[in-house]
């Protein structure tokens, strides 16, 4: 049997990742043992750079750049990856092998005074990273601050009181993984603030001519989570914009009904538009073009793709 490397961030909650992937790959394939999956922390250019916006230097898919040219250079065989830091435009030559079982979408505030919605509507400062946060909360109170704030999800949690803020919003999914839901304070419901595309959502690539791998993680992808993937994946394609653009997507299946819900901000941000949309969940990616084309047709020149 090869041997199988599996590539990552360095961050906790990428190995985290790392390990839920190998556990289940090791639950799957019986004749794969512990001795022939080997990890790779990769350091990509979102981690070094990590006190600027991501804006100012190419986006989340830095994130994912210097592991897919790992990817591509045989140095490893998996990559691990928050689906949400992925670009829409995959490689010519790697594909995600499989959408492993959504986590917690929802988003979270961690805060020590704020413990109800009541609370967000008093003069508070908030640390994000994430412009489509920062308008979404502006719904339920204009008068919130933001200072920006990136970084690994544990240290952002240890330094949010050093800056002398009230709170800050992350992704559920990410606290929850590293075992940090006691820090907790208010979780915001999807329809609420609709989540990050893809948030929650662990995508695991390979190469296309590597049907080794390709049929292990076939064992391991989930099939509801991948229709859901595959529909916000396609609406955001088909919005287009960039890392500043504002945009929220999320998809669920009941009775193999998807439906996927969406938002989009204005360029300026003072304007918001939404769309909801059902269909069969094997008709996701046209779900996910129908929304993203509504969008458009309901932002017009409000919002430009870049």
């Amino acid at each position: 049997m090869k041997k199988i490397t599996i590539g990552a961030r360095g961050s906790q909650l990428s190995q985290a990742y790392v390990e839920k992937v190998k556990k289940l790959i090791l639950e799957t394939v019986k004749e794969i043992g512990e001795k022939n999956i080997e990890s790779k922390i990769i350091k990509t250019s979102g981690d070094i750079f990590s006190k600027s916006k991501l804006s100012e230097i190419g986006g989340k898919k830095l994130f994912c750049k210097e592991i897919e040219e790992s990817l591509l250079a045989n140095d490893i065989d998996i990559a691990v990856h928050s689906l949400k830091d992925m670009d829409s435009d995959e490689h010519k030559n790697l594909m995600i092998g499989a959408f492993i079982k959504r986590n917690d979408p929802r988003e979270a505030l961690i805060s020590n005074k704020i413990n109800s919605k009541t609370d967000l509507q008093s003069n508070i400062i908030i640390g994000s990273s994430s412009r489509r946060r920062e308008l979404q909360l502006k719904k339920i109170n204009k008068n919130i601050s933001f200072v920006n704030m990136r970084g690994n999800i544990d240290t952002r949690i240890e330094k949010f009181s050093e800056k002398k803020l009230d709170g800050i919003v992350l992704a559920a999914a990410g606290v929850k993984s590293l075992s940090l839901e006691n820090k907790i304070s208010l979780i915001f419901e999807t329809n609420e603030m609709i989540p990050a595309i893809g948030q929650g959502i662990i995508a695991v690539q390979c190469r296309k001519n590597d049907s080794f791998t390709k049929d292990i993680l076939r064992g391991i992808n989930d099939k509801m989570t991948s229709f859901c993937a595959l529909a916000e994946r396609s609406l955001l394609k088909t919005i287009g914009g960039d890392c500043e653009t504002a945009i929220g997507g999320f998809a669920e299946i009941n009775d193999n009904i998807l439906k996927l819900k969406s938002e989009l901000f204005s360029d300026k941000g003072d304007e918001c538009f939404t769309f909801e949309f059902s269909g069969k969940d094997v008709d996701a990616l046209d779900i996910g073009k129908t929304v993203g084309k509504k969008l458009l047709n309901l932002a017009g020149e409000k919002f430009k793709k870049k």
